[in-house]
């Protein structure tokens, strides 16, 4: 029975892949890498040797009507990333809704991604939050910050490494110099790092030694400010 399984791997160490994970990109009929050469290490290392194409954000748009007709003829696809999960800041969306769209079924593996791992370890309140992935680069941005000003709960971003010092300080700029932040980079790597602290004091960190690698950044929202009125507190 045809089904696209959306497959995630891991972002950094390999040991993070599931027997799953593994299990099902051995039994599928095709696997639609971002890229098939990076891909081809994570294949290698656990000895899958499962026919892989190209399906990335520059093609996919051309090739969702191709993959779709190989689903209906009755083949098992997995989509798989870079790294992480499959639709989250990487392609896979545009798939996913075409199959539930033609009744095509759809199953999502559990496994890893960055912004989890980044959100626990920052110390910042986790109940409620909410993803932004990478902001606009121009168009739009500071509209984006405008609004994410008065956001209350706990804020999570990508961003690239050379951009994270112009960021820091956009955050000084929007949020306010106190704001607390919490910075983790290279995540399940050997040079896994976060820096926490007040966004001052993180821009001063990384202006102070450059960033490397992937980056998650945890952003504290806006306090609610409690006002007395009429001898009761609101928000």
């Amino acid at each position: 029975m045809s089904k696209l399984y959306i497959v995630p791997t891991p972002i950094g160490n390999l040991d993070d892949m599931t027997f799953r994970a593994i299990q099902v990109l051995k039994d599928v009929d095709l696997i639609l890498a971002e890229d098939t050469r990076t891909s081809a290490k994570l294949m290698k290392h656990f000895d899958i040797t499962t026919q892989m194409h190209s399906h990335h954000m520059h093609n996919e748009h051309k090739t969702v009507e191709n993959i779709i007709q190989k689903l209906e003829q009755g083949m098992t696809i997995a989509l798989i990333s870079d790294a992480g999960t499959p639709a989250i800041s990487d392609p896979g969306f545009l798939l996913t809704r075409a199959c539930v769209e033609k009744g095509i079924a759809v199953e999502c593996l559990p496994g890893a991604t960055a912004f989890v791992p980044a959100l626990v370890n920052s110390g910042l309140p986790n109940d409620k939050f909410v993803f932004e992935g990478f902001l606009p680069d121009k168009k739009g941005r500071q509209t984006r910050y405008l609004a994410l000003a008065e956001e209350t709960r706990t804020m999570i971003l990508y961003v690239s490494p050379h951009k994270l010092v112009k960021t820091l300080g956009e955050f000084i700029e929007y949020f306010g110099a106190d704001r607390q932040v919490s910075v983790s980079r290279e995540l399940s790597k050997l040079h896994e790092e976060t820096v926490r602290g007040t966004a001052i004091e993180v821009l001063k960190h990384f202006e102070e030694k450059a960033p490397k690698g992937e980056i998650v950044v945890i952003v504290a929202g806006k306090e609610k400010v409690k006002k007395e009125k009429n001898g009761n507190t609101q928000d």
